[in-house]
């Protein structure tokens, strides 16, 4: 009875040795030797994996810095003080980049109207398949979460009027959720700036019949504004960060409340 149950567990732990030690020697004989530099600036990296720069994580992101097939400032989510560092360890010069935030473009939520009521899948994608989603406006947020599952960051909940909130703490600029929302209602926008949480193209009249919080094209922040950064263009009112001069008219004038402020 003994030898039964012996017989295969010895069998098992025979294979094993053998199994290891071929395996042990073909590394010995066709093993790859990582680069040593490769290893230095791994460890550098935010270990995420995101995949927002384009590689294969972060490995993959490091095997292009080391071959100069990359810049430090393609790692969207690394610190100031870790592209420095990188930059000194890599002998280049350091470039000072812009941090960004994303930005969600759309107001309605509760306060857009529904066209029919959804019983699917819970994801905007699979919604936006049927007629274009259940809201009344056609480039509006439904609010099912794709980005919220999609954000590695944990940066994006969803707020109590059924839309998406980022913290600006949180938020890497990955550009994950850019990806992930089929309106295309995510920008990656500087941390300080004034825009427009909105996306319908449609007339004011559509728009306010659908939305009660809608940019509605009425042209008051275009004129409002002393610096002449705001435009309206296809029946959607639009900032020009570049001629921003951060005053807030545009901001005081807006009837249906969707030009945000940040920072």
């Amino acid at each position: 009875m003994i030898m039964r149950i012996l017989t295969p567990v010895l069998a098992m732990a025979a294979l094993g040795l053998i199994f290891g030690v071929g395996l042990a020697y073909t590394l010995k004989i066709f093993g790859i030797k990582l680069d040593p530099k490769m290893f230095k600036l791994i460890s550098m990296l935010p270990g995420s994996n995101c995949g927002a720069c384009g590689k294969a994580g972060c490995a993959g992101f490091a095997e292009a810095l080391a071959r100069g097939e990359a810049t430090p400032s393609g790692c969207v989510v690394s610190s100031e003080e870790a592209r420095r560092s990188i930059d000194l360890f890599l002998g280049i010069d350091y470039e000072v980049r812009t941090k960004t935030i994303a930005a969600f473009l759309c107001n309605g939520g509760i306060r857009a109207k529904n066209k029919y009521f959804y019983r699917g899948i819970k994801s905007c994608k699979a919604a936006t398949l049927l007629f274009g989603g259940y809201k009344a406006c056609s480039f509006g947020c439904l609010g099912l979460g794709d980005c919220v599952r999609e954000c590695p960051f944990h940066a994006i909940t969803i707020g109590v009027d059924g839309l998406p909130v980022v913290d600006p703490k949180k938020c890497n600029s990955c550009g994950k959720c850019m990806k992930a929302c089929p309106k295309s209602l995510y920008v990656l926008l500087p941390e300080k700036c004034y825009y427009v949480k909105c996306r319908s193209k449609d007339t004011g009249a559509q728009t306010a019949r659908a939305c009660s919080s809608g940019c509605i094209a009425c042209m008051k922040c275009e004129k409002a504004c002393p610096s002449g950064a705001v435009k309206v263009e296809s029946n959607l009112s639009k900032i020009d960060m570049g001629k921003c001069k951060y005053i807030g008219r545009c901001v005081e004038v807006c009837p249906t409340k969707v030009i945000a402020k940040r920072g």
